[in-house]
């Protein structure tokens, strides 16, 4: 979209949320801002972890079938996302095991037997939303295979990892020599967040044994490893051609959760290392309010405002690094990304009903990335995060946490 075309969205936007009570609250909390919040109390998290619940259930229950959409201030529901709805699985899966979340075993059951149902006949799974007719997308299809594999896990239903092993023949079949990805990717290019697609073929491996997916996983880690410069920046990071100069947390976040899933499979130190000293960079840069902003350039420039989804997964990366290192300092940048994407969350109670408990692709809202939107993969990383906050703090005396009571 051009600046013109971007201003007129905005427009549109802006004076449709304006002509409703709630839509009036919600910019106006957003233009307010959350300050500087403490870390949260336990029963703040358990409070934000049945609120993120109950938006995962609106998520499912608005569309004709199991998956699950996300919500725009203006445009409502959208359709099913095959990828997302994979990987949301697992954070379902492990809701379900919290007091009052039993039905969420069986939502991520429904959900993964809708994604049966719309795997291709290629053995991956599409891009985009589903009814879009796009064709499979390596990324996308990665993503299904996690949910798959945490189903398998949990049921043992041979569906599931038969479905699995499909998708992986495809993923490596269509790998390029030099092993990125490419003509079944999302804009035909090679991108460094692909190693977040190695660790779902490095877990086939595991249960399956079949070594094909293992050495596709080793081959895209070294080639997106390979685009590492020394500070600890990735080239071709970004999921645009235009900004790829200056990738956006998301999907930087992607790459190194990507290659820290890989050190733990492997017993490699070498993808934990290059994830250490870009996650340095970016703690190093952490605001006061526990927020990042939404890019960063090959100096580690930031610009643009804050990208919620990125700032939560940048917090499951500093958590998984505290767990490798115990060093302190992961951990309190984990936290404070966790208190911010939580007080983000508590706004969403000012706006209509749908978006109870669910977090904005930006902040705030009116942001470049998923501008007015609450994008389901945001609420799956601030939940996430925020498991992980609970077992971080598990063995975490309260008095040494700051603002914990």
């Amino acid at each position: 979209m051009g600046a013109i075309g971007s201003l007129i969205e905005y427009a549109r936007c802006m004076t449709s949320a304006s002509l409703s009570a709630c839509g009036r609250r919600i910019l106006l909390a957003h233009a307010r801002g959350v300050g500087s919040p403490t870390m949260v109390t336990p029963a703040g998290r358990s409070l934000a972890l049945d609120n993120a619940a109950g938006a995962f259930r609106r998520a499912q229950d608005a569309g004709p079938d199991d998956g699950l959409g996300s919500y725009h201030l203006i445009d409502g529901w959208g359709p099913s996302y095959p990828e997302t709805t994979g990987y949301i699985i697992p954070t379902l899966l492990d809701l379900a095991a919290r007091p009052g979340g039993v039905d969420l075993a069986e939502r991520a059951d429904r959900a993964g037997r809708w994604l049966l149902g719309v795997q291709l006949p290629d053995g991956g799974w599409p891009g985009g939303r589903v009814g879009e007719g796009r064709p499979a997308v390596v990324f996308n299809t990665a993503q299904v295979v996690r949910g798959l594999l945490a189903l398998y896990a949990y049921a043992k239903e041979q569906a599931y990892l038969d479905a699995a092993v499909r998708a992986g023949r495809w993923i490596v079949s269509v790998q390029e020599q030099d092993g990125s990805w490419r003509r079944h990717n999302f804009l035909s290019v090679g991108r460094t967040y692909d190693t977040y697609v190695d660790v779902p073929l490095l877990k086939l491996h595991a249960i399956t044994g079949d070594a094909r997916p293992r050495q596709a996983a080793l081959t895209n880690l070294e080639w997106a490893l390979g685009r590492q410069m020394a500070n600890g920046w990735f080239a071709d990071c970004d999921n645009t051609l235009r900004r790829n100069d200056r990738p956006i947390t998301h999907t930087i976040a992607y790459t190194l959760d990507g290659a820290l899933g890989c050190a733990n499979l492997t017993g490699e130190e070498g993808p934990a290392q290059a994830a250490r000293t870009a996650a340095k960079a970016l703690l190093d840069r952490q605001r006061p309010d526990g927020a990042l902003q939404g890019r960063y350039d090959r100096e580690w420039h930031g610009s643009e405002l804050p990208i919620v989804t990125g700032c939560a997964q940048m917090a499951l990366v500093w958590a998984a690094l505290y767990e490798r290192d115990r060093d302190a300092h992961w951990r309190d940048g984990a936290l404070r990304a966790v208190a911010w994407t939580t007080a983000v969350q508590g706004l969403s109670h000012g706006g209509p009903r749908a978006i109870h408990g669910a977090v904005p692709g930006s902040f705030p809202l009116w942001g470049r990335y998923e501008k007015f939107a609450f994008p389901n993969w945001a609420l799956k990383y601030h939940t996430d995060a925020l498991l992980v906050a609970d077992r971080m703090l598990d063995d975490t005396p309260l008095d040494a946490v700051p603002g914990e009571a």
